[in-house]
């Protein structure tokens, strides 16, 4: 046994362990596994140190160093620094404990911070949103407000124009009213009837006989009907349904209006009674009348035609002259015919014709 492994005998009997189990190899191996343990490697140190000090006070009560070798181990000591050390290591642990509380906490904390910053986050983006559309809401009620101002703008002109129109609509209900009242005068006049009008045009209709002594014979021609059509300028355009008895189209001013009404219907009602006497014979004879010429022709037969010339003013000024007879397209003499009276009408040449041996 070496000095050392003496020593350690005589101080801490459990060093000697490791190294009865093999050679310097093995009890290397042995303390490294020893030591690999940190309780362990804490508590070999504790030993080592207790064994440094008592050596110290050994050496330091020995007058020589032989006496070493000679005197027995002393007595373990009274474990006060075991105590110490037992004391320290449970502070150690408890402080350990509390360290670890306090980071437990710390961790809490940290998460807690970390959802507090994304929840900030949050708001945040949320903050910009309802600020974008606070933006976009006070710019589409700018925009409202140009509108607003531009529709009040067309309103006031519209507003104005309206106050014009209006202003056009009383007059043309000045000139309705005057129209309605200058029909009523004109039809217990002049026996018009007012059929429909607007603001550019009236129609009237004249019968050929007042209604209180209107002929109720099928022969009795179609009633006269005139459309007065009004022009920007103040004009009038009169048109009719019968081209042949009356002038188609008579234009003018307003002031000749009435004129030009009494001129229609008078013509008219001056060929009423020639038509209502055509009408009639129609049924009898192979008549046909050409207004324009005031022509009438009546077919005898089929190879014998003809012509009597009606004047104007006929039945009460005007007269009715035969003027050719044609046969097989060759005009005949008619002097041998015997005349008729100048006030004879249009019946009378057609009987004379018709019985008349002569033709």
């Amino acid at each position: 046994m070496t000095e050392i492994q003496t020593v350690l005998q005589h101080c801490d009997p459990v060093l000697l362990v490791p190294c009865a189990k093999g050679d310097e190899s093995d009890s290397a191996g042995g303390t490294l596994l020893f030591l690999q343990d940190s309780r362990q490697v804490r508590k070999v140190l504790w030993r080592q140190l207790f064994v440094l000090d008592s050596m110290m006070h050994l050496l330091e009560g020995l007058p020589s160093a032989g006496q070493l070798l000679t005197q027995p181990c002393p007595p373990p000591p009274d474990g006060a620094a075991r105590g110490r050390w037992k004391a320290a290591k449970a502070e150690s642990r408890s402080r350990a404990d509390h360290t670890e509380a306090l980071l437990t906490m710390l961790h809490h904390n940290i998460q807690n911070i970390v959802r507090r910053r994304h929840r900030v986050a949050q708001l945040l983006q949320q903050l910009h949103a309802k600020k974008q559309q606070s933006e976009d809401v006070e710019t589409s009620l700018q925009r409202a407000h140009s509108v607003l101002r531009a529709c009040d703008g067309q309103l006031t002109q519209l507003r104005v124009e309206l106050g014009a129109v209006l202003e056009c609509v009383d007059g043309w209900r000045c000139s309705r009213d005057d129209l309605k009242a200058y029909a009523s005068a004109v039809h217990d006049v002049m026996h018009l009837l007012l059929l429909s009008f607007n603001q550019s045009e009236v129609s009237l209709e004249r019968a050929p006989h007042p209604p209180n002594h209107r002929n109720q014979s099928t022969n009795e021609p179609e009633p006269l009907k005139v459309l007065v059509t009004w022009s920007h300028d103040d004009s009038f355009r009169l048109q009719v349904n019968k081209p042949g008895l009356v002038p188609h189209c008579i234009s003018g001013r307003r002031s000749e209006l009435s004129a030009a009404l009494l001129e229609a219907t008078q013509y008219y009602m001056g060929q009423a009674d020639l038509l209502s006497e055509i009408h009639r014979l129609r049924s009898s004879f192979a008549i046909d009348w050409l207004p324009a010429r005031r022509l009438l022709v009546y077919l005898k037969s089929a190879s014998l035609v003809c012509h009597l010339h009606v004047q104007e003013g006929y039945p009460n000024s005007g007269a009715v002259r035969l003027l050719s007879v044609h046969r097989d397209g060759h005009q005949m003499e008619t002097s041998g015919l015997q005349a008729l009276k100048p006030d004879s009408r249009v019946t009378d040449w057609l009987l004379l014709l018709c019985s008349s041996p002569l033709i």
